[in-house]
């Protein structure tokens, strides 16, 4: 119980550290992915002992009242985690999660699908392990038993599908500015939309 308390505090103290529009302890208590880190820790020591039902509907509470935020039970976190935002956060249950980790929203921790862990070994890992000091942009997918290595950063909208070596950087492509058409490209183009509108197509 002493630890769980500690682990609290340090909650606390990450996302006023890390969140700038967090001031004190007291608003950190408002931030919305505190529910999931706490009723996650919680879950994770009836999941570990056996109570995996309870263990699940507490996991499904935190993530009914967390804009989404799915930490499987089985899921290891190390100490202050931050996820910032929330919003659609999912983490597999064999997932390992180092020490000061940042977690933007709409990241995945996830599996590859059942049509291919079902031929793993039973007990074997089907999640990524995140090294210490990782920071996963906003909408990175990470897929498998990989292992990313301690002070890397996965960019924003990057999937990733193996090891990532500490320190490295896994960016996707930035998007690409089109410039604007013709008048002749314009009225090309509004033709054909016509004629599709029309066609029955849609």
């Amino acid at each position: 119980m002493r630890r769980l308390i500690i682990r609290a505090r340090e909650d606390l103290s990450v996302i006023v550290a890390r969140d700038p529009s967090i001031r004190t302890r007291a608003e950190a208590l408002l931030h919305p992915a505190l529910p999931a880190l706490w009723s996650h820790r919680l879950a994770h020591v009836l999941y570990t002992r056996g109570h995996r039902q309870l263990a699940r509907i507490l996991a499904y509470l935190a993530r009914a009242t967390t804009g989404g935020i799915e930490i499987h039970p089985g899921a290891t976190l190390g100490r202050r985690v931050f996820i910032d935002h929330g919003a659609a956060v999912v983490i597999g249950e064999t997932a390992v999660v180092g020490d000061d980790v940042t977690i933007f929203h709409q990241v995945t921790l996830g599996a590859v699908g059942w049509w291919r862990d079902g031929r793993r070994e039973p007990g074997a890992r089907r999640h990524p392990v995140v090294g210490d000091r990782v920071v996963l942009g906003t909408n990175a997918i990470v897929l498998g038993p990989v292992t990313i290595g301690d002070d890397a950063l996965i960019g924003a909208g990057s999937l990733v599908l193996g090891d990532v070596p500490p320190g490295a950087r896994v960016t996707a492509p930035a998007a690409e500015v089109v410039q604007r058409l013709s008048a002749a490209d314009r009225a090309e183009a509004d033709q054909l939309l016509r004629a599709l509108a029309t066609s029955g197509c849609w």
